[in-house]
This record gives structure tokens, C-alpha cells and sequence, in this order.
């Protein structure tokens, strides 16, 4: 059975989009080197995230200045990535700009276009007052399998993952800029409670539904924030296949995706053995 060599990345990524360019370059071709054919880009890659998003609790409206350029999905910066992922699956964030209203969101791209988008449906603390949410989360196909899509927040929500797996997702590749916490925050990021609960999420997620997951995550500090780092490749067991730890790197892992998930699957089939019957109080909850 053919395998699939998948990667996720912890990197810092700025205003700068000359800098920016250049370091997925770099990471590209260490990618393709190691025989990578997903390379997974964080949150935000295009760009930088939010300056700031309040503190203790606090939304904020930030000014212009404060906030990353806005790109087209049909623009110059996402054909240059995609001229860079070449013959690779590269998914990667960025504040989009449709008409006057801005979305967080994440594209996959190989050299032949655009694959997949996805806006980010769930905003933590004040992001909403810079981006409108997304409606929806679909998967769809690649030249690695169908994939899913989610942006940080995201993945704190079983349903989003849920409706991703339901819809075939094989892979499903999560795009974060998740800081260490800012109240009670441990001098090591390693130790840092809102580590734990990244790294929580992203094995929950994988396991309960038998999926392949791919997590990204920004690196270094940025405005008030210090991101985790923490990317990784989790298999649907659950099982850490591959990580950075809380450094920048790349975390890289070769799998054979259809007989990982037909084994995890066999006897214990977390998605066939669904009982939606009894889940009614759920619907439109």
C-alpha cells in the first residue's frame, strides 16, 4: 500500500511578506528533501496574526495598522504559494479580504491551484472584532486524499471535527496560532496549562475519529503573545507520531493512511458505531 509522508510546521511568521515568502521557501525545500507531500503552514502564515486580542478578557478594536494585510483567495500571495508548493499539498492561514469584510482563514494550494478554503467559524476572545466568522467546515480531495481543514479555535469543538470526519476526511490539517497562557503562565512553555490543552485537543480529536491529524502552530512571540509551538502529527489512535515539542521545527511523519485508518477502525468503529438517534437534544443546540 503507497504511503504518505505528512508535515507540520512551528514557525514564526510576520507583517513582512518578503520575510514571510522566504521562510516557506526554506521550509519547503527542507519539506520536499525529506520527501514531504502535505507540509502543513500555521495560522496567520501570510501576514501575522492579531496584534493583540485584549487583555483579562477584554475585547478590543484594533486600528488599522494592527492588523495583518488583507489578501484575496484569487490574489498574487496565494499564487506565489502555490507556484512554491509545486508538486506538494501546502495549506497555510491568512486574513482574507472578500469585498469589505475580512475572514481568518486557511487554503490549500499545489502548483495547479487552489484545492480547499476554509474560514474559521469559531473566535476566541476578540477576534471577532477583526474578522467575520466562517459557516461550515467540508472536506475535499488532493493528490494525498481528502482532507479537512480547521483554524485553532476550531478544534476545541468535537462537532467541527466531527462534520469533517462525516465528510470523508481521511487527513485533517489544523492552522494555529495558539499562545501560552497570559494569566498564570509557566516560565516553560512545556509546562504551560494552555499547552496542555492544545496538545489535549489535537490527540482527542484524532482519536475519536479515527483520523489522521495534522497540527500546525506559529512560533516565537508576537504583540503580547507567545505561541506553543507544539506541531505535530498525531495518528488515529491518538498516538503522537511525530513533534516539535515547544520549538520551532518541523514535525514529519510517513504513514500509510488508508491501512492506518481501516486498522484503527476494525473492531472499534467510532464513526460507524455513531447512535445519531440518541444526540437529538444536540441539533441546532
Amino acid at each position: 500500500m503507497p504511503t504518505t509522508t505528512v508535515a507540520a510546521v512551528a514557525a514564526p511568521f510576520g507583517r513582512d511578506l518578503g520575510e514571510v515568502f522566504a521562510r516557506i521557501e526554506q521550509l519547503v525545500a527542507e519539506a520536499r528533501s525529506r520527501g514531504v507531500q502535505l507540509l502543513v503552514l500555521p495560522e496567520a502564515t501570510l501576514g501575522g496574526y492579531l496584534a493583540d486580542l485584549g487583555e483579562h478578557g477584554v475585547a478590543q478594536v484594533l486600528p488599522q495598522h494592527a492588523l495583518p494585510p488583507a489578501l484575496d483567495v484569487d490574489g498574487p500571495e496565494v499564487a506565489w504559494l502555490a507556484r512554491i508548493a509545486g508538486d506538494m499539498v501546502v495549506t497555510a492561514g491568512f486574513c482574507e479580504a472578500d469585498g469589505g469584510t475580512r475572514y481568518n482563514t486557511a487554503v490549500a494550494v499545489t502548483g495547479d491551484g487552489v484545492l480547499g478554503v476554509h474560514r474559521k467559524v469559531h473566535q476566541p476572545l476578540g477576534e471577532g472584532n477583526s474578522y467575520t466568522a466562517g459557516n461550515g467546515f467540508r472536506a475535499f480531495d488532493s493528490p494525498v486524499g481528502r482532507i479537512g481543514m480547521m483554524i485553532c479555535y476550531d478544534k476545541a469543538f468535537p462537532e467541527a471535527a466531527r462534520t469533517l470526519a462525516m465528510d470523508g476526511a481521511e487527513i485533517v490539517a489544523c492552522m494555529s496560532a495558539w499562545p501560552g497562557s497570559r494569566t498564570a503562565a509557566a516560565t516553560d512553555l512545556a509546562e504551560d496549562r494552555w499547552t496542555r490543552r492544545f496538545d489535549l485537543f489535537d490527540q482527542a480529536r484524532a482519536l475519536e475519529n479515527q483520523i489522521v491529524w495534522v497540527s500546525a502552530n506559529q512560533a516565537g512571540s508576537f504583540g503580547g503573545l507567545r505561541f506553543v509551538c507544539s506541531a505535530k502529527v498525531v495518528g488515529p489512535g491518538g498516538d503522537v507520531l511525530a513533534t516539535t515539542g515547544v520549538a520551532p521545527g518541523m514535525a514529519v511523519a510517513t504513514v500509510d493512511v488508508r491501512a492506518t485508518l481501516d486498522g484503527a477502525r476494525r473492531s472499534m468503529g467510532h464513526l460507524r458505531d455513531r447512535r445519531p438517534d440518541a444526540y437529538g437534544a444536540l441539533v441546532g443546540a
